[in-house]
């Protein structure tokens, strides 16, 4: 498992994370087997967020009930969770009365001290950055939150936040698989008359991230669009299913490997965020951790997921 430092902080990350979202009705067993199968192929990084399972902090209760971590044991983890989103609307909600909120019940049911990291979940349209900022500082002297980031936000909206936030935004989680890349494609196709792809709608979001040392955390790798089904295995994308089966048996790992490994072969240095409760596919997309895909292989998969190379 290929690891590297979290700009901006001290903690030790593996380039693929187990996602946490859908354990609500899993067993105790399953839950640890799900764990301990990600923690046998290096992955000891765990996401989770508030609204993850029912009721609310849901999922992060299930996680605690199940593992049981001792205080050593949870030394062990890098645990991260998000905040902002409130299901009855639903809506958002930056003001750091909720972030508080949150938070405080994301470590009561997840029975730890402190996140490792706390991202702002889904941008909020009226966000008042003086209020994050408060939220953030009052997390941050209290020792409840070592570092902050946000999910699914433009280089913009972050830049507004970082005005106020005295504290670095070290990850920024935004939806990536080969078939959903519009924060790569755009800046392939750059200036291309009439076509779909040319059309920015991230900003820029990819490069700025590098620019800026924010880790971008990809989630649904395996997604074909926005929660329309896996692409791996659909009939839907026979010609992309062709190549990565092809180099799935060149590099004798299973499918899922090469999904993961055409993000982690981007230099950006990202993080894949599984969202599968199947062990196995976990230990199989673990295997694209550091997986070498060629330049041309990797221009192979794009182009056969329907991406235009000018």
């Amino acid at each position: 498992m290929r690891t590297f430092t979290l700009p901006g902080t001290e903690i030790t990350a593996p380039n693929v994370v187990l996602g946490l979202m859908r354990i609500q009705d899993k067993s105790d067993e399953e839950v640890r087997t799900l764990v301990r199968t990600a923690r046998d192929a290096g992955i000891n990084f765990l996401d989770h967020a508030d609204v993850y399972g029912t009721p609310l902090h849901g999922c992060e209760r299930r996680f605690a009930e199940a593992m049981k971590l001792t205080s050593s044991e949870r030394e062990e983890f890098v645990i991260q969770s998000k905040a902002g989103i409130v299901p009855d609307g639903p809506y958002f909600d930056f003001s750091a009365e909720h972030i508080l909120e949150s938070v405080n019940g994301s470590l009561e049911a997840l029975g730890t001290d402190y996140l490792d990291i706390l991202l702002l979940h889904r941008p909020d349209a009226l966000v008042e950055p003086e209020e994050v900022a408060r939220a953030f500082d009052e997390l941050a002297s209290s020792g409840k939150v070592r570092a902050f980031g946000v999910s699914n936000h433009t280089p913009g909206q972050i830049d507004l936040l970082r005005r106020s936030v005295t504290q670095p935004l070290v990850a920024n989680q935004l939806q990536l698989s080969i078939t959903h890349a519009p924060i790569i494609a755009q800046g392939v196709a750059s200036n291309m008359q009439a076509l779909d792809q040319s059309v920015s709608r991230d900003s820029g979001i990819l490069d700025y991230c590098r620019l800026n040392d924010i880790t971008v955390q990809a989630w649904s790798p395996f997604q074909a669009g926005f929660f329309d089904g896996p692409f791996l295995g659909s009939d839907r994308y026979p010609e992309l299913n062709a190549v990565v089966d092809r180099l799935a048996a060149k590099y004798g790992v299973p499918a899922e490997a090469i999904a993961v490994a055409w993000i982690t072969r981007h230099p950006a240095r990202m993080q894949v965020v599984l969202g599968t409760t199947t062990p196995s596919r976990v230990a199989a997309a673990a295997l694209g951790s550091e997986l070498p895909l060629t330049r041309p292989e990797w221009y192979e998969l794009y182009r056969a997921a329907g991406y235009l190379v000018p």
